[in-house]
């Protein structure tokens, strides 16, 4: 159902999965896209999705806005390859926000013994 609305996101939000690893990074949704797409009420959408490793880890909310979004994500080749990479969260708050993080947990390097 949303799939169409989430393809027209597609390339803005491939870069901001790039960005997120310096900062999380937000996008600002047409509201009316979702709002003729969906019921046609101002519902609050609102998710949370978890992609750990190129895989949809939890879809924090079973409305398909979530599903689609994660569905054409993970059929992007480009994207899979970020995606593949690291654990990101992206969520959607009730203003239509896309935020995006990196969470992937810093690599954790063994200190060195020191010469004496």
């Amino acid at each position: 159902m949303y799939t169409q609305i989430w393809s027209k996101y597609l390339p803005i939000i491939k870069i901001l999965l790039k960005r997120s690893a310096n900062g999380n990074q937000t996008l600002d949704l047409n509201r009316i896209d979702f709002e003729r797409a969906g019921s046609g009420r101002k519902a609050g959408y609102k998710f949370l999705i978890e992609l750990v490793g190129g895989r949809t880890l939890n879809v924090l909310s079973g409305i398909p806005l979530a599903k689609d979004l994660a569905d054409v994500l993970l059929a992007d080749a480009g994207i899979r390859e970020i995606l593949n990479k690291g654990n990101y969260e992206v969520a959607l708050n009730t203003r239509f926000q896309l935020s995006i993080k990196n969470v992937t947990p810093a690599d954790h390097v063994p200190a060195e013994p020191k010469e004496d």
